[in-house]
């Protein structure tokens, strides 16, 4: 027989907290929700449109390598008899390196730097060992990756700007080479392009860069912050601007060449004119949950124990203290 009392013990807590989760609800709605409502306030926010230059560019990611590199060698076995240069001499096509036994003659095949000598006078080499390597620092290569979505947007040809990280220098070249078969295996296709450039002592091999290719630009038009903008349901483009007498009307605009940040505007706005945008402020919850608090007694959430204390004593659901269980909070729950 405590089987079937215990279930009734239960059933009768299980019904109690139903009811006091439907008049939570019900406080809720009536005084928590209206507050934060009452409370969100929209506020505007200023911009004005200025004169200027502005442009758009792809700009990709790159490395610095050489164009001209040779390590010469020994086409047959000998000593080394004389050595012509030292390494960091600057050399020209045809100028001879050294000499070797075999009345060989080691000469330079275009202009650049003794990098490194592998050998001194008096040495013995054997066929094919290398002797010197010479590379044209002067003149250099950049590759980059270039994904499927934008390689329709590069060509041979197209001008473009090379900013070497590390040194802050820019310097102007062209898209000399693509190479139209992916270098990829992955979902997305990459292909490589490369472009060349003359460079200062101080860029060396392997720095990285980044190359931008200039698209669209417009020359002393009336530019706007781009969070001044807003739009319709048709993606029509407007500005808020504020009458004589304070109203806020929409004003439309119509939009040329823009950039991450700032867009041209080619209509609807003149340099100086000022502008504004809708900025919502959130809610506070903090009055709305006072509210609710209150309600609950005053007791807070932790101090439940005594509202199950009376609901236990209470065997009887007519004879339920729902003051000591509400007013207790929901944390005597178990």
């Amino acid at each position: 027989m405590a089987k079937p009392k215990k279930k009734r013990r239960w059933l009768r807590r299980l019904i109690t907290w139903l009811i006091l989760l439907t008049v939570a609800a019900g406080a809720f709605a009536l005084f928590v929700l209206p507050t934060w409502q009452a409370e969100a306030t929209t506020t505007y926010v200023k911009y004005t449109a200025s004169r200027g230059t502005i442009s758009n560019a792809l700009s990709f990611s790159g490395s610095v390598s050489v164009v001209n590199n040779e390590t010469l060698t020994a086409g047959a076995a000998g000593t080394v008899r004389t050595v012509y240069v030292a390494e960091g001499d600057q050399v020209e096509s045809g100028d001879k390196l050294m000499r070797l036994s075999s009345g060989e003659t080691i000469k330079a095949g275009f202009d650049g730097t003794v990098n490194e000598l592998s050998v001194e006078e008096g040495d013995e080499v054997a066929a094919g060992a290398s002797l010197i390597q010479i590379v044209d620092f002067a003149h250099m290569k950049v590759t980059m990756r270039v994904d499927e979505y934008q390689i329709s947007q590069v060509s041979e040809g197209l001008a473009c700007r090379i900013t070497v990280t590390a040194l802050d220098e820019t310097f102007d070249s062209e898209i000399t080479h693509i190479n139209r078969i992916s270098a990829s295996q992955g979902s997305t296709a990459y292909y490589t392009v490369t472009c060349e450039m003359e460079v200062t002592e101080d860029v060396l091999p392997g720095m990285a860069v980044t190359v931008t290719i200039p698209q669209e630009e417009a020359v002393d038009v009336v530019v706007l912050s781009k969070d001044a903008l807003s739009f319709d349901m048709d993606n029509s483009a407007y500005v808020l601007t504020q009458t004589s007498d304070g109203v806020m009307e929409k004003v439309p605009v119509t939009l040329g060449v823009d950039n991450d940040s700032y867009v041209e505007i080619t209509a609807g706005l003149s340099e100086g004119d000022e502008v504004y945008a809708e900025e919502t402020t959130s809610a506070s919850a903090s009055t709305g949950l006072s509210g609710l608090m209150s309600l609950f007694g005053g007791g807070g959430m932790p101090g439940g124990a005594g509202g199950m204390q009376n609901s236990r004593q209470n065997r009887d659901f007519g004879g339920a203290d729902f003051g000591g269980s509400f007013g207790g909070g929901m944390g005597g729950m178990r």
